[in-house]
This record gives structure tokens, sequence and C-alpha cells, in this order.
């Protein structure tokens, strides 16, 4: 129980209509979750509108309202509060009613369109190795210390995220990592969170069915920096070219990390094989698990933080060296029998895709031929289809089009898609299977000794959605379970 005049700290109150000397018994922002004594708070959301519901909550026990505009009928003994965006004001009021956990945890957020969950699951995991409990908040899974929370959004709402923050503190945590997709910084779901640093990693087209262009995209992940406070740091991987722009508005400590340039931290790629990078950082050679370029700038930006937030140096490149990769990222098995080996990997836009199969080119020894099983996913921006498909085809010795999480859509309709952008020279190298797992079975009957296949798109997930439904699917386990039946 709470008193609602404590919960309003920092709101920016525009109108009251009745008392806020009432005590509240529950926050929310969805009607269906009102319970007696609830404050309901009116957001407008992407499908829906909470002001629609405000009647259906008061009828539900609300007995405070929280609303960008006033309902025409007002009822007594309610305790309305108008404010000029309800979503900034969730999350002040999420703050304040779990005691302002943000402020007694240091919170390091990471955006960008790829690196996201790589960057902040291996900070975590980096910290808990400096002997620091930590959470983390990703798009796999949420974790308090070493309890798994099942995660449904890349970043959850502000109200979960406060509550996941004091769950945190109750469990002893001082550091929290988290990714903050473009979806939940342009929705305000990190507002009223006082964060202790932001890192960027790069950006490329993405999610342009929900911010409809790129420039609306670049700005949502822009304005993750243009709110932090003088006392939070802003790194920037300076070699993204608007590494720049997203940090020249900050009041945050600038910082940058490069492996081109001069920055505030460096780093050179000595070695990369499929047993790791071998990389010099900041002047010290450090062997990592982790393959690829992509994956360079992720060690380096993991390093850079952890410097930034009082780490000794040594201390941190050790304790990097020994990190495993994320869960479905460039993650690898090799068949016993034919020594295929089979990456799986959530590469899901144009600009990520390209950056496994051209690590995979480059560091194959013989080669070896390259079958990548790719598709794309149903009611999400099917302008990158024929893109996805385009960088597939120039980069690989065959391809195999195939159902992703096709949604609501018709699977073959999506490969339609995917197939215009395949150039005419490269279609007889091309294959199209909408069931997922036949696709895999048949690219590893195609498959010769040695052969690589990247299994792209799904990664960590551990399910396909079809028609609404959610079957279970798990990329690595089909894989591996055929490779397995290769032995048979």
């Amino acid at each position: 129980m709470k008193k609602l005049s404590d919960i309003l700290y920092k709101v920016n109150l525009q109108e009251l209509k009745g008392d806020t000397g009432i005590h509240v018994l529950d926050i929310t922002f969805d009607s269906r979750e009102v319970k007696e004594g609830s404050l309901f708070i009116a957001v407008r959301g992407v499908a829906t509108d909470g002001h629609k519901y405000i009647d259906l909550a008061i009828e539900k026990g609300a007995v405070a309202i929280v609303c960008d505009k006033f309902p025409s009928d007002i009822k007594d003994g309610i305790t309305y509060l108008k404010v000029p965006d309800s979503s900034v004001a969730l999350g002040i009021i999420a703050d304040n009613y779990f005691d302002q956990p943000s402020s007694r945890i240091k919170i390091v957020c990471v955006t960008g369109t790829n690196g996201k969950t790589t960057v902040a699951t291996l900070l975590y995991r980096l910290f808990q190795s400096l002997g620091y409990p930590c959470g983390l908040l990703s798009t796999v899974e949420n974790r308090i210390n070493d309890s798994a929370i099942a995660a449904t959004h890349t970043t959850p709402d502000a109200i979960q995220i406060n509550r996941l923050l004091k769950d945190m503190l109750y469990a002893g945590c001082t550091y929290c990592f988290m990714e903050a997709s473009s979806h939940a910084i342009d929705q305000n779901r990190l507002s009223g969170l006082n964060i202790a640093g932001a890192i960027f990693t790069n950006i490329t087209r993405d999610h342009l069915d929900y911010h409809k262009t790129f420039e609306n995209y670049i700005t949502a992940k822009k304005k993750l920096f243009d709110n932090l406070s003088s006392e939070a740091f802003a790194l920037t991987n300076i070699d993204d070219k608007r590494g720049i722009v997203m940090i020249q508005n900050t009041k945050a400590k600038k910082y940058s990390y490069s492996l081109t340039t001069a920055a505030d931290h460096t780093a050179k790629i000595l070695e990369n094989s499929f047993n790791g990078l071998l990389m010099n950082i900041d002047g010290v050679d450090v062997s990592t698990h982790l393959v690829g370029e992509f994956n360079a700038y992720n060690l380096l930006s993991i390093y850079s933080a952890a410097v930034l937030l009082g780490e000794e140096k040594l201390k941190v490149l050790t304790a990097l060296s020994a990190l495993q990769p994320a869960e479905g990222r460039f993650d690898f098995i090799i068949s016993d029998k034919m020594k295929i080996v089979g990456i799986v990997d959530y590469a899901h836009t144009p600009d990520a895709l390209e950056k496994v199969l051209s690590t995979v080119k480059s560091i194959r020894t013989n080669n070896e031929r390259i079958l990548t099983i790719i598709g794309c996913g149903g009611d999400r921006d099917n302008g990158k289809r024929p893109m996805m498909a385009q960088v597939a085809a120039e980069l690989s010795d065959k391809v195999i089009l195939t159902s992703d999480n096709p949604r609501s859509e018709d699977p073959d309709e999506i490969l339609s898609q995917m197939k215009t952008g395949i150039p005419l020279t490269m279609i007889p190298n091309v294959l199209s299977i909408s069931d997922r797992k036949e696709a895999i079975k048949t690219a590893v009957s195609l498959a010769h000794s040695g052969d690589i296949i990247i299994l792209a798109g799904k990664g960590h997930e551990k399910y396909q959605e079809i028609k609404g439904v959610k079957h279970p699917f798990d990329d690595k386990q089909v894989l591996d379970e055929t490779f397995k039946s290769q032995m048979k």
C-alpha cells in the first residue's frame, strides 16, 4: 500500500480532480489486471488506447486514474490526474512505487541493431566472474544472480522493470545490465530510471514495420543517450557512421571505442578462427572464445564499459578471455560422422546476416561450402525480405529459404517475397522449403564432409509461431538430432 501523493513524486501533473491523500494497493496500465484499490495508468499503445478502458478500470475497483485526457464522465470518489504523456508518467510512478530501485543499483543499457544480447549477457557474466551479484534483462532471459526468469520482450514494460530491479536489490545485486530496444525507448519504458551508462553498438535497417522510416529508428535509439544524466557515461562505436550522432546531444560523459581509428578504447584483430579471436585490446594481447569481427566490437565495448565502471584493466581482460558466447549467437556444433560445422545464429537483419556469412567465409580454411538456411518473420518489416535473400545468395554456395516465425502470414508468400531479391544467375543455387525442420534435414543431406551450415534467424528461440500458436522448435536441437541421424 502506498500513499498516492508519494508515488507522484517528479510526475509532471497538469491537472487534478480528487484527493492525492488516498492510498493505492497496486499500479497497472492493463485494465485486465485492475483490482480493488488500484491506480490505473491509461497509456496509448500500438494496438489500443488505455483511455478506452478507464470506465472498466473503475468498475473493477480502481481508485485513481492517470491519463493525458480526462474522460467525459468524471465519477465521484475517484481521483483523476492529467499528465502530458501517461507513458512517461508510468515509468516515474513505477520507480516511486517500488521505492526507486534504480537509484540503488547501477544500470547499464545496451542499444543498437545487432549485438545487444551478446553485450548485455557477457557484461552480466563478466561482472559475475569479478565477484559482483548481478541482474540481467535481455531478449533471451532475465536473471537475478543465478536464477533465470523467462523474458517475453527484449525490454520489459516499466512496471516489470522496476519490480525486477527491486527483486535484484533484495537479492543483493549491485549491477543490472539490460538491452534497450528501440520499441522500449520510443514507448518510454525506461522513463524514471536512473541509468549509470549506455552503450551504442551499431545501427542498420530493422523494425521499420514499427518505426516506418530509418530516421525514426535512429531517433528512437538516440533518445536513450539524449535522456542520460550528467553523472552517466555514453559509450559509442565510432566505427559506425552514426556513432557520433548518437551521443552528440547527451549530457553524459562521452567515450568511444574503435577497431579502425583513434578512440578512447581501441583494439586490433590478430587472429580469427573457429577457435576464437586473438585480439590486442588497449595494448594487451587477449585470446577469446568468440568468433568474428562483429564479436571483436562486442568484446571491445564490454571491456570499455567495465573500465568505465571502475574495474581494473588486466582483471577485466583476464575475465574477458574466459567468456563463452551468448546462446544462439554464432553458436556452433560439429557432426561426429562428417565433421559438418553447424552454426546457429539470431541474425535476422541483412547486416547481421552479412556479418555472420562474411565471418565464415573469412575463416574457412579449404573453401568448404557454405549452406545457408534463412527465413523472415511474418507480420514484420517485409521490405527487408528480398535483402535478406540477396545477402544469403551472394555469400553462400547454397541457400534454402524457409519459415522463420510466419505468425499470421502465409509462409509461402513470405518466401515468394524473399525470392525477388535473388539475382537471376544465383537462382539455381536456391531452394524453397517452407517446413523449417525439412529445410534443416535437406541442408544436412546436401552437405559434404567439412561443409558449413548456417541456420539463421531464430537463434535462442525455443518455438516457432504459426497462426498465433507457438510450437516447440529449437534450431540447435533439431540440427543436432539431424546430425546424429546421419550415424544410423
